[in-house]
């Protein structure tokens, strides 16, 4: 097991290497520039200049992505041009309330996909199958943003049952360790605050969960499916095992490798920001300051936000494998 896992961890380190270049090249090809966002339309020549050489971006182009990962390497991703903070305390600040966001949304997508996509696959032909492939059609085709002003304005401000927007009540006195507000609260016992919490992540949740519930909810039942249909399963019913012992040795166990891969690949995309659901809910997460930073055309927090992104989608894949290996020793020696 250890071996496999530096074996994985050094494949990584040309992908990330690649991720970074093409980062850089594609930020470089960015419309307008980081002395327009800074300067202004009506900035001379010699202050556009001015600013070029205080950024170093007059300087040749390998020099600037030379310079761009040592900083990287030292995890000094520069200073936002909009808010004039560190890009690190920036992404810090806003990072737990994504990965919050999240775990919500994978919570639910996992917790009714798989044993929905299972029992679909069990009662083929019938009444929940109909429905389950129905729905996931419905969940997929349905856009976020929509769905979330649907379920923003039914119930929040119809029934008021839900908070329409943030992260928490500003009136709740609570204390801040982690930026992870649930987990803060836990910390420090302040259940009000872990209550609140929870309260604003259930109609974002709902509205993040759509697609990837959909997607779960079918992948789950097709390699159900496919497993039902083979050999191993058929004589383990003809030995007589209980349908519990045959459920879950040998059907679920056998028919979790593509929804895993499902799951990691949806995390990742989850990661990387929510953008329309952040933005509804007014939720201050990573996915809308990037969307203001592409506006802004804020370089150093595209590069910043994006890299580590990417590092981290890199890492949840990596985290699939290692599961591959638990669920299947044979891809240890593959």
């Amino acid at each position: 097991m250890f071996r496999f896992i530096v074996r994985r961890l050094l494949q990584l380190i040309p992908t990330l290497f690649g991720l970074s270049l093409l980062l850089f090249i594609w930020v470089r090809r960015l419309p307008g520039g980081p002395e327009d966002a800074i300067l202004g339309e009506r900035a001379t020549p010699e202050m556009r200049a001015a600013i070029r050489r205080s950024m170093g971006l007059d300087e040749p182009i390998l020099v600037q992505y030379g310079r761009f990962v040592q900083r990287l390497l030292r995890l000094d991703l520069g200073t936002s041009s909009s808010t004039k903070r560190p890009v690190v305390e920036e992404f810090l600040e806003r990072f737990p309330g994504t990965v919050e966001l999240t775990i919500t949304a994978l919570v639910i997508a996992i917790g009714i996909g798989i044993p929905l996509g299972y029992l679909a696959a069990r009662r083929r032909g019938r009444l929940i199958d109909h429905l389950s492939v129905g729905g996931s059609l419905v969940g997929i085709c349905v856009p976020i943003f929509f769905l979330a002003y649907v379920l923003k304005a039914i119930f929040s401000e119809n029934l008021g049952w839900f908070p329409s927007s943030g992260r928490q009540d500003p009136t709740i006195d609570a204390t801040r360790i982690t930026n992870f507000f649930v987990l803060d609260g836990l910390m420090t016992r302040e259940w009000d605050a872990v209550a609140d919490a929870l309260w604003h992540l259930v109609l974002p949740g709902i509205a993040l969960a759509s697609i990837p519930l959909a997607i779960i909810v079918r992948i789950t039942r097709a390699s159900v499916l496919e497993v039902l249909n083979e050999d191993f399963v058929r004589t383990a019913e003809a030995k007589g095992l209980t349908e519990r012992t045959v459920r879950g040795r040998h059907v679920l166990r056998n028919s979790l490798l593509p929804v895993v891969t499902s799951i990691g690949l949806l995390t990742g995309g989850l990661l990387s920001g929510a953008v329309l659901t952040e933005t509804v809910f007014a939720f201050t997460g990573i996915g809308a300051f990037i969307y203001e930073a592409i506006g802004q055309r804020d370089y150093p927090v595209l590069l910043g936000f994006i890299m580590i992104i990417s590092v981290v989608y890199v890492l949840v894949n990596l985290l699939v494998d290692l599961s591959y290996s638990l669920i299947d020793p044979r891809v240890r020696v593959r």
